[in-house]
């Protein structure tokens, strides 16, 4: 979401000064719009229905019964295995990402209730370094899920993903196994795991956990798959099909079970969990 900072002109032509904020851009449709009328929208673009991207406890308290949402492993912070560095030290970058987002991490997890459904939940928070998966968010991930077999509920994990986090090297590719077993250990103990997958859901977390749910629910319009559009063309040499990865098409084909607005979602996981006990 962008926010519009520049001076409107009154009809003496004189510059008005407008406080910064108050006005957003949708990345879509390019309109500006009052940010109070996005907020209470759920962050929808009211003109095209454009989903902005949203941080995760913003996401968690869209969806969690009011007060329900109990945080877990807080403290976990990620480590600098392997001295990592490019234009900037990967160590200055978990301190800047910290700064930015007030999270040690890009996954917040917990236990909540959604429509009085008891549930564990993890959320991927897209403004913390892409949202991409290193060993701490797939611990995080795989201690949700793993929770969620003690204590005898569904799991609901909401992605939105650059993929896996190339400053961990190896120790971040662990974690699609990692992720992916303890989904299937909660499917073999026969509780529900509803995937959500938002705008974007690609990479490694699109190729482990992401597309294991028994139901995968996307946001309308969110990029999902593994490598990129553009990678994809360049590579193969053909023209993609319109709306190739989005949403959309992976419903067309087969590829999730729906796409549910983000003012209906709550609602649904709410229904499936109940049905699916």
């Amino acid at each position: 979401m962008g926010l519009f900072k520049k001076n409107f002109f009154s009809t003496d032509g004189k510059a008005v000064k407008v406080p910064q904020g108050l006005w957003v851009k949708c990345d879509s449709c390019a309109e500006i719009i009052y940010k109070k009328e996005v907020e209470t929208n759920l962050e929808v673009c009211p003109k095209c229905n454009y989903h902005f991207r949203i941080p995760a406890r913003v996401r968690i308290g869209m969806l969690a019964d009011e007060e329900s949402f109990e945080e877990f492993d807080v403290g976990l912070e990620p480590k600098d295995a392997l001295d990592f560095k490019d234009l900037k030290k990967y160590k200055a970058k978990i301190k800047a990402y910290h700064k930015k987002t007030g999270l040690n991490d890009s996954v917040v997890c917990g236990a909540a209730s959604i429509g009085g459904n008891r549930v564990l939940m993890a959320a991927f928070d897209f403004f913390y370094m892409g949202g991409s998966m290193g060993s701490v968010a797939g611990e995080k991930v795989t201690r949700t899920l793993e929770r969620a077999v003690k204590e005898g509920c569904g799991a609901v994990i909401i992605s939105s993903s650059g993929g896996a986090r190339m400053q961990e090297g190896i120790l971040s590719l662990m974690q699609m196994a990692k992720t992916a077993a303890a989904a299937a250990r909660l499917k073999e103990a026969g509780f529900p795991f509803i995937s959500i997958l938002t705008d974007p859901t690609t990479g490694g977390v699109t190729a482990s956990f992401a597309m294991l749910g028994d139901v995968i629910i996307a946001e309308p319009r969110a990029l999902i798959g593994f490598a990129g559009p553009r990678v994809i063309a360049e590579t193969i040499r053909q023209t993609l099909p319109e709306g190739f990865q989005r949403a959309e098409y992976l419903l067309e084909h087969g590829m999730i079970d729906m796409i549910e607005e983000r003012k209906n979602l709550r609602e649904s996981i709410s229904n499936i969990l109940a049905m699916l006990g």
